[in-house]
């Protein structure tokens, strides 16, 4: 074998450790410095407009009961999704969320199972244990950082949607 096959097939080893091969580039998904799956998340305003967010998804129980705790605020674009919710994918349920232990306010969105915004728990005070409800059964939640729905003028019946 020479040199050049053989750093070809490291370059195809590299790829296929580090998952490009499974698609993720071309889907838009992509790995978090905390491991998790990041994803492109789209709202869909009353208006027409719409705002992309990279939202890491907590998928697994064990992540969405750690959610954004101890991490710092969230980037402008950045986002948490909690897909499916319950993670045990059950039907749709209330939902209630606090901010325990996350020093970032956080504007949290919940979302019916059509994919339309039921309520907004905008700026959540950080290091609260007062519950932010849902109101409604949801099928899953966006966090985003503190202020940004009003800023972009997302409201209850927005479209959310994710791949």
């Amino acid at each position: 074998m020479n040199k050049r096959r053989i750093s070809g097939l490291a370059a195809i080893a590299l790829l296929v450790a580090t998952g490009a091969c499974k698609g993720e580039a071309g889907s838009g998904e992509s790995r978090s410095e905390h491991g998790m799956v990041v994803k492109p998340v789209t709202v869909t305003t009353a208006d027409g407009k719409s705002h992309m967010f990279k939202a890491e998804v907590a998928a697994t129980e064990a992540q969405q009961q750690q959610g954004l705790m101890y991490r710092p605020p969230l980037a402008p674009d950045a986002g948490m999704l909690f897909a499916p919710y319950p993670p045990d994918g059950g039907p749709p349920r209330a939902a209630s969320f606090w901010m325990r232990n996350t020093p970032g306010s956080l504007d949290i969105i919940f979302i019916r199972q059509d994919g339309t915004i039921a309520t907004i728990g905008e700026n959540a005070v950080p290091f609260s244990d007062a519950k932010v409800d849902s109101g409604e059964p949801i099928a899953a939640v966006l966090e985003l950082g503190g202020g940004r729905t009003a800023e972009l003028g997302i409201a209850a019946g927005d479209k959310v949607t994710w791949k």
